[in-house]
């Protein structure tokens, strides 16, 4: 047999060898068992909604089933709760917002049964989302400027309405509150829906909203926005500037997010695979150009990155929270 031959025939044994041991390594979620994603809220909200486009494209990356279990009560914390008790082994995630991971524990620390930072792993941020600051049609200011000597010429007259007590815009209105040192007076509703329609009904002064809520009224006319709660303007409101722009809010940056979890314990090989395919999931350009048009900016870094941004987010709303001696509902 000539040389070429033999080592083509070496060749073809080595790969022969290498196959078996291939195809025996142990897949990470085997595909008799779908993996569980848990999302703390009903069916057809934002996070449920968000939850779904990540989970789709998991599915497709890691070859598996990949299923959202709705549990929904107490504001998240249920089935946040639920989800720190899951088996840590890598069939059981959880998609939540900060207001279960942040605020949920420092307002009602009774109620909350597990610990965000020792009970869940951090896997990564899936996106970041600014608040609008709005201002009904009738009250007689037309940036934040204006709202700061209106609020110190009228001490106690203003009022903010967020839904209900304890919850993120509340926490967050808090915030500006104490930054600008203006006394204005907190309303809490029922339900999120009515603050607009009170807001443009001139029923209500000012509140702190979510793009997809805020958006199209104040592209009509029917609400006034005073300034967004980052750095920078968002695309979708161009005119519109920074509330950190004024100097009595130097510095002033409050978002909303959601995130990927898993319970404690979960193996870290299995955590890293997560980021990474999350990670490339966000990445695409569809998944962006969705969160986009919500004003919502994509999540990026490693679990560890967002382990610290949420220990972040806990000092800095505690702080708040501590200020106000707020107590939730």
């Amino acid at each position: 047999m000539s040389r070429r031959l033999l080592i083509a025939a070496a060749l073809l044994a080595l790969g022969a060898l290498s196959r078996p041991a291939l195809a025996q390594a142990p897949a990470p979620w085997p595909a008799a068992r779908p993996v569980s994603v848990i999302v703390p809220f009903p069916a057809g909200g934002a996070v449920d909604y968000t939850a779904r486009m990540v989970s789709t494209r998991l599915a497709e990356r890691i070859g598996q089933a990949v299923v959202i279990d709705n549990v929904a009560g107490a504001g998240g914390v249920v089935g946040t709760a639920k989800a720190a008790r899951a088996a840590p082994d890598g069939y059981s995630l959880l998609v939540a917002p900060d207001s279960t991971i942040v605020i949920a524990p420092l307002v009602t620390p009774d109620a909350v049964k597990y610990d965000p930072l020792k009970d869940l792993v951090p896997i990564g941020l899936i996106n970041v989302t600014p608040l609008i600051l709005v201002a009904r049609p009738g009250l007689p200011v037309n940036s934040f400027a204006d709202l700061l000597r209106y609020a110190r010429a009228n001490p106690g007259k203003l009022n903010y309405a967020s839904p209900g007590v304890g919850n993120l815009l509340h926490v967050a209105m808090e915030a500006l509150r104490q930054q600008a040192r203006i006394d204005i007076v907190h309303v809490p509703y029922k339900a999120a829906p009515q603050i607009v329609s009170d807001l443009i009904g001139n029923q209500i002064d000012l509140a702190l909203v979510v793009p997809s809520t805020g958006l199209p009224h104040i592209k009509s006319g029917k609400v006034k926005a005073l300034g967004v709660t980052v750095e920078d303007r968002i695309a979708a409101l161009p005119d519109v500037p920074a509330l950190s722009d004024a100097a009595e809010l130097k510095g002033f940056h409050v978002t909303t997010s959601i995130g990927l979890f898993a319970p404690a314990g979960t193996p870290p090989a299995v955590v890293d695979r997560l980021n990474k395919e999350l990670s490339e999931i966000l990445g695409g350009a569809e998944l962006r150009k969705t969160f986009e048009e919500q004003a919502a900016r994509v999540g990026k870094g490693s679990g560890a990155e967002f382990a610290e941004f949420l220990r972040r987010e806990l000092a800095r709303n505690g702080a708040v929270v501590k200020a106000a001696n707020i107590k939730g509902e």
